[in-house]
């Protein structure tokens, strides 16, 4: 079987988007897999041949306000110009977000959905997952145990899907991690250092939006 997964995550180092896809690979051996990242250029003609002539395509990404990020939406727009009449891929998701929530991804997939029908491909199945920020602290964590056990369940289920070619429910999940001291701890470690590292102080970050002045 051919997978080709497409890293949608912006950053040119490491990612939540491209961790998650570490966790998969493996548990789809055996397989012909090509994974691309799209963060700095667009897919090639060579590149974007070879996706379409793929049995299962996997997006991996992060939530853009609600969204998905416009450098994917570029490679979903190049990709639905491509000729899949010599096969059909099976189209799957893995999506995150800084909520704790995995359910707000919702729209994000339901974005891809629309794309899916408008390429006439089939849909298989998306996870989204909560806490996307948290996940690169806790990866010594493994999966199945501990704060990744629901990540860890959702991933097995998604991956044996993606191997017999089979559609599946879509799955949303938090961290097995209480959200009071996932809330802290995204404060202390994520979000107080970047409002520093941009010149905000702490109480700017709880300022309603009618209060704030643009300039």
């Amino acid at each position: 079987m051919k997978i080709s997964i497409i890293n949608g995550s912006p950053k040119s180092g490491k990612s939540t988007s491209a961790l998650l896809i570490d966790y998969l690979t493996p548990q789809l051996q055996g397989n012909d897999i090509h994974v691309y990242r799209i963060h700095k250029e667009a897919l090639s003609n060579c590149q974007l041949a070879q996706i379409t002539d793929s049995d299962a395509l996997i997006f991996a990404f992060p939530l853009y306000i609600d969204s998905i990020p416009s450098h994917l939406l570029r490679t979903l727009i190049e990709l639905a110009k491509q000729d899949f009449s010599k096969r059909k891929p099976m189209i799957y998701c893995i999506v995150n977000n800084g909520f704790y929530e995995g359910k707000q991804n919702h729209l994000a997939i339901e974005q891809m959905k629309i794309w899916c029908q408008h390429t006439h491909l089939t849909w298989g199945q998306a996870v989204g997952a909560g806490a996307g920020e948290m996940l690169p602290y806790i990866s010594s964590v493994p999966l199945g145990h501990g704060p990744n056990k629901n990540l860890g369940h959702a991933l097995t289920i998604l991956s044996q899907n993606i191997k017999s070619a089979q559609s599946g429910q879509d799955l949303f999940i938090s961290p097995n991690y209480p959200k009071f001291l996932w809330r802290m701890n995204a404060s202390m470690f994520v979000w107080y250092p970047r409002a520093k590292a941009n010149g905000l102080k702490r109480k700017a970050l709880y300022q309603q939006a009618d209060n704030i002045t643009f300039h």
